[in-house]
């Protein structure tokens, strides 16, 4: 269930009556100074910038946790030997002569929607989600299991939603929906064997500017392919497919609990206000700007419905759902569209592990194949594509950015003794994909070698997708944020803008 501020404590669980009276405004002396920030860096003069400065009004950000295989996604070797290619060949795409996975047929038909990287790389072939999704220069092991390690920088939504903040601060006011939403749940935390990972989190800039996540409440109907063999419980999971009721809920956020009565809640609404005029004695100047908008942020969901409608999936059409598919990624990626169309502004799906997290996703150390081709591609295949042709049929995907990404890639060489196959980690060099608000239509950048093991030419790197990603959103890709101790930080780390990928 839903801590609306992200609390490390009870990051899954509901909003109690003493959670209730915190996020009111009663938990005022848990706040501290360094939650504020200072925007150091903005734009002015855009138009000296690339082109496309400011195109996407709104970001979805697909996220493939594990790590897809570019191989049996977007960068098919075709004329590869057999341990390269694998079982998996290509086919033709809408986009002249760029095969994609035979996997991924309904994909193969928006290429020429696409901007495609087959040059991806960075030196850590490890999952480095945060490393991925933020600025930070280097990444280690020891951060993986610890969201909110001093050490770690704010996320890629997180920078967006501050800076849209100190822009703009009545968007989600006046909206009702959160600026920045994350789904299905969580990350990573319906897993048995391993606790949240870093990743998707503000760091220093304060957990008023973590993602609000919602949480997906449905039956999931088949078991998928096992990602060990040696594991001894199967998982019925909801990313291989759901009940059609499945839903996305706000626990405790966007309803009162059963205690708390309208009148008790007006009752601690004027104990506020009485509150609010008795806080002279902290630094105001200092506290108030963080303290509104987290009152503000925590009132909204309370009482508007906003986030409860674009929320609900089964509002659309029972075409439009089965188009998505009827699995845990997919009916996310249609809550997403929903969120963005209702005033989100940037909106996080992550397609994580679930039951076990060691090779859980799409991190394939066994049952490669198996799993690419029963449940993982057939999956993302309908979601995908589904994405990009409603939002284009709605007029919404020239100024919303979708990025599809993972943490790395997988190996050139098939591992035959696993059975099913396996590829492991590799960061040499991957591929991803962008649609939308300002990038390139039907276009390719960068290649890599004839076995999909290193750069061959234009490598790009994760800090040169953030910097791109602020740049279309409006955000100076070269602003500074400082920490509580006022060290410095890039929000994009060594990144720089691609002109490759603008359109």
């Amino acid at each position: 269930m839903l801590r609306l501020l992200g609390s490390q404590r009870r990051m899954c669980d509901g909003v109690s009556r003493r959670d209730l009276l915190h996020v009111g405004g009663l938990g005022l002396y848990g706040l501290t100074l360094g939650n504020a920030a200072p925007l150091l860096a903005a734009v002015d003069d855009p138009a000296a910038l690339a082109p496309g400065f400011g195109k996407a009004k709104r970001c979805i950000m697909l996220f493939l946790f594990g790590a897809a295989p570019q191989h049996e996604t977007f960068d098919p070797k075709p004329d590869a030997p057999v341990e390269i290619q694998g079982e998996l060949r290509g086919i033709a795409s809408s986009l002249p002569g760029v095969p994609i996975c035979e996997g991924l047929p309904q994909t193969a038909r928006v290429t020429d929607r696409l901007t495609i990287v087959r040059s991806m790389t960075h030196p850590f072939p490890l999952h480095c989600v945060a490393y991925a999704l933020n600025g930070m220069p280097a990444y280690t092991t020891d951060v993986e299991t610890k969201p909110r390690d001093p050490t770690l920088w704010p996320y890629v939504g997180s920078i967006a939603d501050y800076m849209w903040s100190q822009r703009d601060a009545g968007r989600t006011a006046v909206s009702g929906v959160p600026r920045h939403m994350g789904l299905p749940w969580v990350f990573n935390s319906q897993v048995d064997d391993l606790g949240l990972l870093a990743g998707p989190y503000a760091a220093f800039l304060g957990q008023q500017y973590d993602p609000v996540w919602a949480k997906f409440e449905g039956k999931p109907l088949t078991v998928a392919p096992k990602c060990r063999h040696e594991q001894t419980k199967e998982y019925t999971d909801p990313y291989s497919s759901i009940e059609p009721g499945g839903k996305f809920v706000f626990d405790g956020a966007g309803q009162f609990q059963e205690q708390v009565t309208i009148n008790r809640f007006n009752e601690r609404k004027v104990l506020l206000e009485q509150l609010d005029t008795a806080r002279s004695s902290i630094d105001r100047a200092a506290t108030a700007r963080i303290y509104n908008s987290q009152q503000a942020r925590a009132m909204s969901l309370l009482t508007s419905p906003a986030v409860r409608e674009a929320l609900d999936v089964t509002k659309e059409t029972p075409t439009m759902r089965e188009r998505y598919g009827h699995t845990l990624f997919g009916q996310s990626c249609l809550a997403a569209r929903r969120l963005v169309e209702a005033g989100s502004q940037f909106v996080s799906v992550f397609w994580d592990a679930y039951g076990t997290y060691f090779s859980g996703a799409w991190d394939t150390h066994q049952n490669h194949y198996p799993r690419l081709k029963q449940y993982l591609l057939p999956g993302f295949d309908a979601a995908f594509s589904a994405l990009i042709l409603d939002l284009e049929q709605r007029g919404m995907l020239e100024d919303t950015l979708v990025l599809c990404l993972s943490e790395h890639g997988r190996t050139p060489q098939i591992d035959s003794k696993p059975v099913g196959a396996a590829r492991h980690h590799w960061s040499q060099v991957y591929s991803m994909a962008l649609a939308g608000g300002g990038v390139k239509r039907g276009a390719v950048v960068g290649r890599s070698d004839k076995i999909g093991g290193t750069v061959a030419d234009t490598p790009i790197s994760p800090k040169d997708i953030q910097a791109t990603t602020f740049h279309l959103l409006g955000i100076d890709p070269h602003a500074v944020v400082h920490d509580q101790q006022h060290r410095p930080y890039p929000i994009a780390g060594d990144g720089q803008v691609r002109p490759e990928l603008l359109a």
